[in-house]
């Protein structure tokens, strides 16, 4: 059995463009339906805001896998300096159940993350007829933000105009890669980034919704961390996506709180696949707002993970741990 620990991922590096293309490619078996993926179930004990979940799923297609991802969120751990999310991802070959790869770092979960909202960012910028540049907002500079950052960057390379940060804790530009610190600023609030930016990426452990502003006109909302938005902002939202209406619409989400209080209906919403596979923005004004609430699917956290483990193959990555 392969063992890849966090060192295995930062070696064998972070591609967007082929991770971009790994989730494209489990969005195309999610629509085939060549897939299996039971609602998650969470793990609660003490404090409420905690939880243990378990994201089992097979995924088939070209490589096919058979995994489970074991995360844990304790958000308090930010002020014990240690990090919100641990995570274990284990790969089973698809034909006979054996487990292949033991995948034991919280980085593969900010990974896919990060490469699901690329690819919706790669969408998104298929409705722009134009080449001007975009400005990004990103709220909450944690793991999950640095991540996206990363991610951002090499999407929009050259078409990057200004990127705002913000976290309630203080940020110093030094937590920035150099190479792009020209194009950074640094927030005091939240609101600076949010009013100017074309994508706004939320990347909070936020346990309230607290966005209430109308968004900038045609901008693509990421509402990666999913409880920021209050119920009334559907009404700003012209187009509404999930990646899972079933798994995303539970838990206290904005999607759930907006379907209570606002009447929002899965019929009122596109998925991730229709997006990808059929198109769905194509018909969508420049001036949309899009939004897009991604709960984390483990289709796509197995699909990284086999990802990881032939990079790992190939450049003979990680370490053998005998049965």
């Amino acid at each position: 059995m392969l063992y890849l620990n966090a060192d295995s991922i930062n070696t064998a590096g972070l591609n967007w463009e082929q991770l971009t293309t790994v989730i494209r490619q489990a969005v195309t078996v999610l629509h085939d339906g060549n897939y299996s993926q039971p609602i998650k179930p969470y793990l609660r004990y003490g404090n409420a805001k905690n939880r243990i979940i378990a994201m089992p799923a097979y995924i088939g297609g070209e490589y096919p896998w058979a995994g489970i991802k074991w995360i844990a969120s304790f958000p308090d751990n930010i002020h014990q300096h240690k990090l919100r999310a641990n995570s274990v991802t284990i790969l089973n070959e698809h034909d006979s159940g054996i487990p292949l790869c033991v995948i034991n770092t919280s980085a593969i979960s900010a990974i896919r993350t990060a490469a699901v909202s690329g690819l919706l960012v790669e969408e998104y910028l298929q409705t722009k007829t134009g080449n001007e540049k975009l400005n990004v907002g990103i709220n909450g500079f944690g793991p999950i933000g640095i991540m996206h950052l990363k991610m951002i960057t090499a999407i929009l390379g050259e078409r990057i105009g200004k990127i705002y940060l913000y976290d309630i804790k203080s940020l110093q530009i030094d937590a920035v890669p150099e190479e792009i610190r020209d194009k950074v600023v640094i927030g005091n609030t939240w609101e600076e980034g949010y009013e100017k930016a074309d994508i706004f990426i939320t990347c909070t452990v936020s346990a309230a919704p607290y966005i209430d502003k109308v968004p900038v006109k045609g901008s693509l909302q990421l509402n990666v961390s999913l409880r920021d938005y209050k119920a009334e902002m559907k009404d700003h939202m012209d187009v509404v996506i999930v990646d899972d209406w079933d798994e995303v619409c539970r838990e206290n989400t904005d999607i759930e709180n907006m379907h209570k209080v606002k009447g929002l209906r899965k019929s009122d919403t596109l998925s991730i696949a229709d997006i990808v596979c059929k198109q769905a923005l194509k018909d969508t004004k420049e001036s949309d707002t899009i939004m897009f609430n991604p709960m984390g699917m483990a289709i796509f956290d197995i699909a990284v993970g086999g990802y990881y483990y032939r990079e790992a193959l190939n450049k003979q990555i990680g370490f053998n741990m005998p049965d």
